[in-house]
């Protein structure tokens, strides 16, 4: 039995309609409708096999799941070299935030040394779903023992990019929902979200962006609103927080 097989064995017609309104800039007939645990599921079947090894091969694919067992795969590879490989060949093919966004590589935690240089690389991609993967990665990876106050830089910086107008990604969203200025809502959300954690893990680095006004306005107030509702992040620094909305 193919990927394709058995994802269409778990397809479901409500949860495909569902799961479009959360990608509307995917095609609709390219998304069978799995849920996440029946994804994975077949990821763990398949690992290691030859029928694994071949799919891997085979980009770019044509349906929205199978990208996510896809880079499911990957995330379960334990050999590094082997792994950033399979990543950084796939990143070109990710159309959507769900599969930038699903899939943590294991085997990244063990090589926190080599790690960074390989981020930045991927944050400083023009190709968005690229560098909000990097962004990501940096977030999951880099906001305890190994953090280094030049990765905040990292990601303030990425928005002089794609601001500016140098590069342009997919507006997907509805007006009403988009950022204004016609800048990319997929990076400045994910900007927003590095900054959010950075504030809940490292309030008295990550404030100062906060406070000097780094990130646009947009970003800025949103990463504001989810630090504000996190759990994680003291009332007396969400008090704070308010103060400083735009």
């Amino acid at each position: 039995m193919t990927v394709i097989e058995r994802l269409k064995k778990c397809g479901n017609e409500k949860y495909r309609d569902f799961q479009s309104k959360l990608v509307p800039n995917i095609d609709k007939d390219t998304i069978i409708g799995v849920k996440t645990p029946d994804m994975r599921r077949i990821a763990k079947e398949i690992k290691g096999t030859s029928e694994a090894q071949e799919f891997l091969r085979e980009l770019p694919h044509k349906y929205y799941e199978e990208n996510l067992v896809h880079f499911f795969l990957i995330s379960m590879i334990k050999d590094f070299d082997e792994c950033v490989s399979e990543v950084e060949r796939f990143l070109p093919f990710i159309d959507c935030w769900p599969v930038s966004d699903q899939s943590s590589p294991k085997v990244f935690a063990k090589h926190h040394d080599r790690l960074p240089g390989i981020i930045k690389s991927w944050i400083d991609s023009e190709h968005v779903y690229t560098a909000r993967f990097g962004i990501r990665i940096l977030m999951n990876e880099f906001l305890g023992e190994d953090f280094n106050e030049e990765y905040l830089e990292w990601v303030a910086n990425k928005r002089e990019t794609y601001y500016s107008g140098e590069v342009s990604g997919k507006e997907t969203q509805s007006a009403e929902n988009r950022p204004q200025g016609g800048d990319d809502y997929y990076i400045k959300m994910m900007i927003a979200w590095y900054f959010a954690t950075a504030l809940a893990k490292r309030y008295d680095e990550s404030v100062v962006f906060i406070e000097e006004k780094r990130l646009d306005a947009w970003t800025h107030n949103k990463a504001i609103q989810k630090a504000i509702e996190s759990f994680r992040v003291t009332d007396e620094h969400k008090a704070y927080l308010r103060t400083l909305k735009r």
